[in-house]
């Protein structure tokens, strides 16, 4: 197997460390060939905030992947999120002279700068610039502008960008290990490439991928992305509030979670319970089931009516055809596609990753839907390299100084 075929994606979350292994086939399709995880210590929203730690537990995840894929892995595309990671949207535009023959690769690298001359915080760097639409000469609808005759060239760009340091420290933290890392990419985005069809995100649709300590998003519109970013809340403040309001360990509340709970309201006996078995240093609990659900839905409703404000800052929710896909480890709680439908109005489901071969359990668990989407962008980069035309919608390139 040629190294490659290899690609392998790294999302350091606040709750579990995930390395995925995959292969490029030939047909363009990606076999899953191992699945490394570690429990996450030292991040905290998706970021990290004890350096030396967090490295020990990417290196362990890591090992697991190297482990069961039996491959020495060399380079990762990792995943980055929190709360810090922002976008807007913008057109660039370039004008050609008169003699110029055609429109070629420079003019697109030259209409992407432009797009970016805008003003961001001086501490941010550009993540990402995601072509959505091209237009010469007034003329709308253009996919790829090489090799046409023009004068005027515009293009529309969604572009991402965040802290610096805040994407340095985890650059750095696997640069330590020692590991190449290949490209860093936004966590919403990876998860779409791998939970959504190029039909769904023609027709319009929402990606709400929930973790351990954020909840990423990313709207596409007529197969463009219009909107996207972070918000810091996750399934780990909802595990926060049962510990808290129950008076029960962490450990015990992330299980009760996971085990009993539920988002909807109204669905159980009345004074129905649960019972927590004693354990060494717990007595034992029992409580109520609606009491356990009402804490779970309060946080999840908050988190939901949050992102629809965020939302309707701009119409583009109104357009998405396809409805609302759920992912990440959170979206696991039963209940939650219904309280989506309920507050945004727009059909939504939970969904995991399509178009795998290799490990079921992994691709079909929501869980993994960011890791696994990594590889799915390593492959689309890759196949286009060769080319030197970047990827297809996407453009992912770093002010000096952040690699």
């Amino acid at each position: 197997m040629a190294s490659n075929d290899l690609m392998v994606g790294l999302e350091i979350g606040t709750s579990k460390i995930c390395v995925v292994v995959g292969e490029a086939r030939l047909d363009g399709t990606t076999k899953i060939l191992g699945v490394g995880q570690a429990p996450s210590r030292g991040v905290r929203k998706g970021e990290i905030v004890d350096f030396e730690t967090a490295m020990k537990c990417v290196l362990e995840a890591l090992s697991d992947a190297e482990t069961k894929s039996d491959v020495m892995i060399k380079g990762v595309y990792v995943g980055v999120t929190g709360a810090h990671i922002q976008s807007f949207n913008n057109r660039g535009c370039v004008m050609l002279p008169d003699d110029y023959e055609e429109i070629d690769e420079q003019d697109i690298e030259d209409v992407k700068i432009n797009a970016r001359e805008v003003s961001i915080p001086a501490q941010n760097a550009f993540l990402h610039s995601i072509i959505q639409h091209y237009h010469v000469d007034g003329q709308d609808g253009v996919l790829n502008p090489v090799g046409m005759l023009g004068q005027k060239l515009e293009a529309d760009f969604h572009i991402i960008h965040g802290v610096r340091t805040r994407i340095q420290n985890t650059i750095r933290c696997v640069k330590e290990l020692p590991l190449e890392v290949e490209d860093v990419v936004f966590n919403a985005l990876a998860s779409a490439q791998v939970v959504l069809t190029q039909q769904q995100k023609n027709l319009g649709a929402l990606v709400i991928d929930i973790g351990g300590g954020t909840t990423d998003f990313i709207l596409y519109v007529d197969g463009a992305v219009k909107q996207s970013g972070t918000i810091g809340i996750g399934g780990d403040h909802i595990t926060n509030d049962i510990s808290m309001g129950l008076r029960i360990p962490m450990a015990r509340a992330e299980k009760l979670k996971i085990d009993e709970g539920s988002v909807i309201l109204g669905n159980c006996l009345p004074g129905e319970t649960v019972v927590l078995k004693d354990d060494s240093g717990f007595a034992g609990k029992e409580v109520e089931r609606e009491t356990l659900n009402t804490i779970i839905h309060l946080r999840m409703r908050e988190t939901f009516e949050l992102l629809k404000r965020t939302l309707d800052e701009e119409a583009f929710i109104n357009f998405i055809g396809e409805g609302i896909f759920i992912t990440g480890g959170c979206s696991l709680l039963r209940g939650i596609d219904n309280l989506a439908e309920e507050i945004f109005e727009i059909p939504a489901r939970v969904a995991h990753a399509q178009t795998m071969s290799g490990l079921t359990s992994a691709f079909q668990n929501p869980q993994f839907s960011t890791a696994i989407g990594l590889i799915k962008y390593a492959q689309a980069v890759q196949a286009e390299r060769p080319q030197r035309r970047g990827f297809g919608r996407i453009f992912s390139r770093f002010l000096p100084g952040i690699r």
